[in-house]
This record gives structure tokens, sequence and C-alpha cells, in this order.
């Protein structure tokens, strides 16, 4: 199941520490002064300049021809997937990815396509399963057109695809005739934790895409880069979806701002999620996933208070979590300071010990 956040309660103190995911993030006092300042256009003619130097930039950094400005991620991986597929199509995929679970069945009610569910741990399959789940082309099966990937894997615990594993199981998708798409939600986040670059990172994917309103700080916005053929059939159903825009120079210079100031920091996300998963498996009863980006899974059930005991204890106690697939799912990011971790893990402990 989503994740269920309480609904807001008058009863309740404000929220002091907002582990409830990395959208969370308010733009920077620099962030809000670039969005201040930004020149403008009318983006849907391709007159806003401040969009289009995003759009060069990100396809530059992932090493594409071609990108473009959308409102969401969400409406990346619809626009990608109608551009690729046909009515009838199979798309392959993780079983707990973004575009099954979170997208609101999106490629199916509007493609009409079929979504098949590959497993495997932490939030990723294998070549083998990746092979075994390709089926000959026969008019008896439906055609077999897109394997997605997500980095990271979000459900998986914020997992990263290994660059080989990506590398191979494009090359085995090419082979078999299909096209490749990565939903790039955190994919910087891959990039900084293992030092490999965006453009090695998305080597072998025909679209990818990276989303700012996450860890990089900004309030809306994600860019979708391919060939120069792919983003212009992308513009059709982002006008078809109403996510053409006016004077989007503004949420673009966020997204500018957050390619020049929040990339590097991500590290620091990174270390925050590390020291509140240390401290939360200190605690007896706690189990956690070991981190590899800014996401923290636990489940405190052992300690004898369960997952949606603990999230509402926190909440009363000005800190906000998410319950996500009967785990708890702590997000670090720019508005979350080491402090503020310190004082959840000693939270946590304090509930536990009254419990």
């Amino acid at each position: 199941m989503p994740y269920t956040p309480a609904p807001p309660d008058p009863k309740l103190p404000p929220v002091r520490i907002n582990l409830l995911s990395d959208t969370q993030t308010r733009p920077a006092p620099g962030m809000r002064e670039a969005m201040a300042r930004a020149e403008v256009g009318d983006e849907q003619i391709g007159d806003d300049p401040t969009t289009n130097l995003l759009c060069e930039r990100v396809a530059e950094l992932l090493g594409r021809k071609a990108a473009v400005f959308m409102p969401s991620g969400t409406m990346c991986n619809v626009a990608a997937t109608l551009v690729h597929c046909r009515p009838g199509d199979e798309i392959l995929a993780h079983e707990t990815a973004h575009i099954i679970s979170r997208e609101g069945g999106a490629h199916a009610a509007l493609g009409g396509f079929q979504v098949t569910r590959l497993p495997g741990a932490d939030g990723k399959f294998t070549l083998d399963t990746f092979r075994a789940a390709l089926h000959p082309r026969t008019r008896y099966e439906p055609p077999q057109t897109v394997v997605s990937v997500e980095q990271t894997a979000n459900i998986g615990g914020g997992t990263i695809w290994a660059r080989a594993d990506l590398d191979a199981i494009a090359k085995a998708a090419k082979a078999n005739g299909m096209v490749t798409h990565m939903d790039g939600a955190r994919l910087l986040n891959a990039c900084v934790a293992t030092g490999v670059g965006p453009r090695d990172m998305a080597a072998g994917w025909d679209s990818v895409w990276v989303d700012f309103s996450k860890g990089l700080g900004a309030p809306v916005g994600a860019v979708l880069a391919g060939s120069e053929e792919f983003i212009d059939e992308v513009w059709r159903w982002k006008q078809r979806l109403g996510g053409s825009m006016r004077q989007s120079g503004v949420c673009a210079a966020a997204c500018v701002y957050a390619l020049d100031h929040n990339i590097d920091r991500l590290a620091e996300d990174h270390a925050n999620a590390r020291a509140l998963a240390c401290g939360l498996s200190q605690i007896d009863g706690i189990v956690v996933q070991p981190p590899e980006t800014n996401l923290v899974f636990f489940k405190p059930d052992g300690s004898g208070v369960p997952g949606a005991k603990m999230t509402a204890e926190l909440r009363r106690r000005g800190v906000l979590l998410a319950m996500m697939d009967g785990r708890i799912r702590a997000c670090t990011h720019l508005d979350v300071s080491a402090g503020m971790i310190e004082e959840t893990i000693g939270l946590v402990r304090e509930i536990v010990r009254a419990a």
C-alpha cells in the first residue's frame, strides 16, 4: 500500500522534523532569489530562455541530444511510455516500480499498456529474471516494447542499480528489439553515492529523466531527456496532457540553481541517513535496512511498538515519517540536519522504553 500520513490534526504540535519525503524540501533563499530574477518567456512556443537553458544543461548532463521540462516526474514516465508504446504493448518493470504503484494506473488508463511485474530483492531485478520474462514475438503475445528501471529504487530502500547491471540489461533489451527507459527520480543520489557520472550511469537507456523537486530542493519540476525525435513526440503528449506552460522560467530557474548548488551536497543527506540507520539499529527490537542513499526503511515491531503506533507517537512529538508497504520510511534531505537525526533517534528510544 502507498504511504498514508495521518491527516492534519489541530491538536498535534507543528512538524519540526520532516522525514516524510525529500519532496518536503522548501526552496532556500538563494533559490528563491534566482526564481525572482529569472528571465522568462512563453515556454509553450519555445520562448522561455531560462527553461531552454535548463533543458540544454540537463541534456548535456545526461549525454542526450534534447530534453523537455515537465511539471512532474510522473508526467515524464507517462509521456515517455506514451511515445515508446502502442495500446496493447507490454512494459517490463520491477514489481515495486513507481509506474506500477504510484502513478494511479496512468499507463493502462491513458495508453492501454500492460506492465509486467518482475520480482527481485531491494527493488531490482536481475538480468536472468529479465531474460526469463521475455517471450517469442508471436501474435498470441503482447509486444514487449519497453524495459523500465528506477534509479534509485524507492521501495527497495533507496538502493542503487550498479552500472554494470544497467548496461547488461540495456544490452539484452536492445538485442530483443526493446526500448529502454530509466525513471531517474533520484538518479543524482546514485551518482553522488557511487562516483559514476550521470552520463555514464544512463548510457544505453533511450529515455531518462531527473526530478528536481526531491533532494535537489526545487519546488516543482523534472526534465526528461532523449533523442531529438523522441523529445519532439514527448512535446505532443506534453501538450495533450496539459503540461505545456507559459513563463515556466520562474520554476526552471530553481532547477538551474539546484544544478549549481545542490548536487554535491546530496552526500550530506546520505551521511545523515547512515547516522539515522546506525542509531536506530542500536535500539533493541528495531530492524533497519542499511541505506545506500537518503532513504532509511525500518520495522520497530520487535520493540513492542508497531509501525503505525511508532509513527503516531513520533508525530505527537513533532516528527513526521511515512508508513510504506508495512515499514517506516525516513527520508533525509536538505532541510534535515544532523542534530535533527540525533533528536529523532532519541525520541524513538524514548518511545520504545516507554513501551
